[in-house]
């Protein structure tokens, strides 16, 4: 899934591409990724793209006076730029192809998403507010007012484990599975901590890892053209989606815990005191 270090990649990129350009054409591929319907997609056409944002893991496109494209990549969207557009037509429930944008010096991009659970989100809306998923979002972790006593206070009396806090969107925006593994390993703490239970100095310690691991890693995507911006984010991982593999740090293996639709990935000499945590699955077949 991407998370907030590709969001913001491809937020700089469209701000480098697409801003400036005027929407000519729109074709969509997936009729249930389109969320909304006042006002319609074709309100776009004609319009410049005045700006580009981003929004927790949502990208929002500003298009003339009042109009925003926003859109959401979910678990397996992501967006193809072309330099010149395929003129090829797009026959809906027939390709991965979600939305086509086309732009007026024939550049464009596409919206895909792979996979048969389809979850990409396509809104056209004249406040970015009114999409549901912006307008229950957390603080951005990354924003110059969330510090780390904000931060605390978050945690105060939270009877959650800190990893599912982390992921939480309505806590704080942009940060899905890969990054909460990789900021619990950067702050040696076991993914099932409960956040009510942290000490001072484990929040301090979590709350500098949390900023440096989004920090890098927004900085490592930044510049990048979409078609980079996933290997980018596999190569900088020190845990996630390498289980079995060497901890970096210590020379331990990488251990994994599996969940219905998910994986976690962890230390033990980092994060659990060398501690093997149960794999679900494995749990579910002795039961």
């Amino acid at each position: 899934m991407p998370e907030m270090p590709e969001v913001q990649g491809l937020v700089r990129f469209l701000g480098e591409r697409a801003v400036g350009r005027t929407i000519t054409r729109t074709s969509v591929g997936a009729i249930a990724a389109l969320k909304t319907f006042d006002p319609p997609i074709t309100a776009l056409h004609g319009e410049p793209i005045t700006a580009a944002h981003r929004r927790g893991k949502f990208v929002v496109l500003s298009c003339g006076p009042g109009l925003h494209l926003v859109f959401h990549l979910a678990k397996a969207g992501w967006l193809r730029w072309y330099e010149l557009l395929p003129t090829t037509l797009i026959k809906p429930g027939k390709s991965p192809i979600a939305l086509r944008i086309a732009l007026d010096d024939d550049s464009g991009f596409d919206l895909t998403e792979a996979g048969t659970k389809k979850s990409l989100a396509v809104s056209v809306v004249r406040d970015p507010a009114e999409v549901a998923g912006i307008a229950r979002l957390g603080p951005d972790p990354l924003d110059e007012s969330f510090d780390r006593d904000t931060f605390a206070a978050l945690l105060t009396g939270r009877r959650t484990q800190i990893k599912g806090l982390l992921r939480d969107q309505s806590v704080i925006a942009g940060i899905g599975n890969a990054y909460s593994d990789e900021i619990l390993h950067a702050a040696r703490l076991s993914p099932y901590a409960i956040a009510a239970t942290l000490s001072d100095s484990e929040i301090d310690e979590l709350f500098g890892a949390m900023r440096r691991t989004l920090t890098d890693a927004v900085a490592e995507a930044s510049g990048k053209p979409p078609a980079d911006l996933k290997d980018a984010k596999r190569a900088g991982f020190r845990v996630h989606a390498r289980r079995g593999e060497t901890c970096p740090v210590c020379g331990d293996t990488v251990r994994s815990v599996f969940f219905a639709d998910r994986s976690l990935e962890y230390c033990p000499t980092c994060q659990t005191g060398g501690k093997i945590l149960a794999d679900r699955r494995l749990s579910r077949l002795l039961k």
